[in-house]
C-alpha cells in the first residue's frame, strides 16, 4: 500500500496511510493527534461506536456497547485512524464497563488537552442487567451546542 502524503503537523503520524495491525491490548495501541486547524472556534467533535467490545473479566464472555465520545478540541483533534485501532485493541481485553469507558475518556483527554470531553457508554445487557456509563472533564464552554448522545436507555421488549 502506498503511503499518503503528509499533511503539514502531520509529520509524526505513523499509522495513517500504512497497512497497520490491531494492537494486541489497549495499553500497546498509539492514539495519535494533529493539529486543530480551527482552534480559535469551540465547536464539538463527535464519534459514534455502535459496534464497540471487550472481555467479560470475569467469565471471558463478550461484552458489547455503543459508546458516543463527544468533545471540544483545543490545539489537538485525536487521528481517527488511530483512535478506530485503539478502540479495536478493547476486542481482547478484559475489563469492566466502568473501567473500559472511563479509561477510554481519561486517555483521550491527556493527549488531546481538549476544552472539554463527554463518553457514554451505553452496554448491552448481560445478565439480564444493562450498564450505562458516563464520564466527562471539563466544562461545555459558553454558547457550544452539544447535542444530546441520541442513544436511548435500554427498554428491553418492554
Amino acid at each position: 500500500m502506498a503511503k499518503s502524503p503528509k499533511k503539514p503537523g502531520a509529520e509524526n503520524l505513523t499509522q495513517l496511510g500504512t497497512a497497520t495491525p490491531v494492537p494486541a491490548s489497549p495499553e500497546e495501541a498509539k492514539l495519535e493527534r494533529v493539529p486543530n486547524p480551527h482552534a480559535d472556534t469551540n465547536y464539538v467533535a463527535r464519534f459514534t461506536v455502535p459496534e464497540f467490545t471487550s472481555i467479560c473479566p470475569v467469565t471471558g464472555q463478550p461484552d458489547f456497547a455503543h459508546l458516543v465520545i463527544d468533545y471540544v478540541p483545543g490545539k489537538w483533534l485525536v487521528e481517527s485512524k488511530s483512535l478506530k485501532l485503539y478502540l479495536q485493541s478493547f476486542r481482547n481485553h478484559g475489563a469492566f464497563h466502568e473501567d473500559c469507558t472511563v479509561a477510554i475518556g481519561k486517555r483521550l483527554a491527556s493527549l488531546l488537552a481538549p476544552k472539554w470531553i463527554r463518553i457514554g457508554g451505553y452496554w448491552y445487557p448481560r445478565g439480564g442487567i444493562p450498564i450505562d456509563v458516563f464520564w466527562q472533564k471539563g466544562k461545555l464552554p459558553a454558547g457550544v451546542w452539544a447535542p444530546d448522545q441520541g442513544v436511548a436507555s435500554y427498554r428491553g421488549r418492554g
